[in-house]
């Protein structure tokens, strides 16, 4: 087993740098790490997310998801790998590798993560090196916005008829229960 230091810089348009350095040993999971980030930042898990392993241009990769969400809709050999199945040294395969996170796919908090160092150093706990810059609290409020407090117009017609005034297809303005027919 060996130790792997990552740092884990937060992409923002503003001009500050947020990153955190984390020692973590190379047999943990993607989840155990995915959750170290977020402790380390100081975000919760109550988000969609995946990994995605990246070139050394920032390209994005396979896909490492937090959980299956295919529904059964694409192959199995097509679904992205979870992140609960997959170790860390299964994908290391430069001693510079990266990855890019994304956190929480309405905000797109994305973190960009590269491999540091390897050291011989046996890690039992995850552990934050470095802590390096705050999350400007614009971004903060930006990133914890919800649905409940969106408002969502829609355009209509002022001229538009009532949309109860209309009859159905059956000509009586009202629909029997579906069980009386025949399908």
């Amino acid at each position: 087993m060996a130790g792997l230091k990552f740092r884990i810089l937060l992409d923002s348009v503003k001009n500050t740098e947020v990153f955190r350095d984390i020692l973590i040993n190379d047999d943990f999971n993607f989840e155990h790490f995915y959750n170290t980030i977020l402790d380390a930042f100081g975000f919760s898990n109550d988000q969609m997310a995946s990994f995605f392993v990246s070139d050394q241009d920032w390209n994005k990769g396979e896909e490492i998801s937090l959980m299956d969400m295919s529904f059964g809709q694409i192959d199995e050999e097509e679904a992205p790998v979870e992140m609960n199945s997959l170790q860390l040294k299964e994908r290391i395969s430069d001693p510079k590798q990266r990855f890019i996170l994304v956190h929480d796919f309405l905000s797109m908090w994305i973190f960009l993560i590269e491999l540091h160092e390897i050291t011989d150093e046996e890690v039992e706990h995850p552990q934050l090196i470095l802590e390096v810059g705050d999350i400007p609290q614009e971004m903060m409020d930006k990133g914890h916005k919800n649905l409940e407090n969106m408002k969502f117009e829609t355009d209509r017609d002022p001229n538009a008829e009532d949309f109860d005034d209309f009859d159905d297809e059956f000509g009586n303005g009202q629909f029997d229960n579906i069980d009386d027919y025949d399908i």
